[in-house]
């Protein structure tokens, strides 16, 4: 993911880096190619031109499709970002119970926190549809690692750290991690529509590349101008689309989940350590 600051308009207005600009370039200036060979040929040879008319309520249309495409497609982006914070949550959540009904068991503390940090990245990898080390054999990693949390805590139990009530309650946390998970699946595993997807682009075409037409009579060699504005404008919508109903990936705009595995990383380990912390070392204002 891409940081920046949106109230700085000049410190990103003219970046190349996330902005689609290599992703949409092919197909606008073949638009533009196009469209200078429509006026060449009005011009020269014979009048080509339409009514620009039909592209007027075309053009209507093709926007609500469009937006409709983009909202879709950040709904999923959104929901990809909630469900990641839940895991979040859930992983905090786990250890923060752990390190209070488990004090007396150190080594089942420190691997409960192990288990969720994997977790995570397992979730990562798995989502991404990358193999993770050590765990080649496992269909389900995340699955697996969350088994094993319960067997952590089953051994708890068995230790007489923690009652039948508390196992039950930490082990809904587990559960919780494993439904979450599976959203960001679903997610992944369900993509738009392929009619809608396929009408749309072809609704695209057949309108920027039947644009210059409409325009030619009018604007002339403007026409060029145009058609450049209107594809780059119509092309980088769908495009960004594309490029956010999948957030789980590597491009650039997707969701930092490196950076939020750091995140629970971080936290998990820092609670463990507070945990053993004296009493006269504690953080003022706690």
């Amino acid at each position: 993911m891409i940081t920046y600051d949106p109230h700085k308009w000049l410190d990103h207005f003219f970046d190349i880096r996330g902005s689609l600009v290599k992703e949409i370039s092919g197909r606008v200036l073949i638009c533009v190619f196009w469209s200078a060979g429509v006026v060449y040929f009005d011009k020269n040879y014979h009048d080509v031109n339409i009514s620009s008319l039909l592209h007027t309520l075309v053009g209507l249309a093709l926007s609500m499709l469009l937006v409709f495409r983009t909202n879709a497609s950040y709904d999923r982006y959104w929901e990809g970002r909630k469900l990641w914070g839940g895991i979040v949550n859930e992983t905090r959540n786990l250890v923060r119970q752990a390190t209070v009904h488990l004090s007396g068991e150190r080594d089942l503390v420190v691997h409960l926190a192990q288990l969720n940090v994997d977790f995570a990245a397992a979730c990562m990898y798995h989502l991404r549809g990358a193999k993770i080390a050590g765990m080649l054999e496992s269909q389900h990693p995340p699955l697996t690692i969350a088994t094993q949390m319960t067997f952590a805590l089953q051994e708890a139990r068995r230790r007489g750290a923690i009652t039948d009530i508390i196992l039950a309650s930490m082990d809904q946390n587990v559960q919780l991690l494993i439904d979450y998970l599976g959203g960001c699946e679903r997610i992944r595993k369900t993509p738009l529509p392929f009619a809608y997807v396929v009408h749309l682009r072809r609704a695209l075409v057949v309108y920027c590349f039947s644009l210059p037409f409409a325009l030619v009579d009018t604007y002339g060699w403007a026409t060029v101008l145009d058609t450049l504005v209107i594809s780059y404008v119509f092309f980088g919508i769908e495009e960004i689309g594309v490029e956010i109903e999948g957030p789980f990936g590597l491009d650039e705009n997707d969701l930092p989940l490196e950076d939020i595995c750091t995140t629970i990383r971080h936290n998990l380990f820092a609670l463990v350590e507070l945990e053993h912390s004296e009493p006269d070392k504690m953080p003022e204002g706690l």
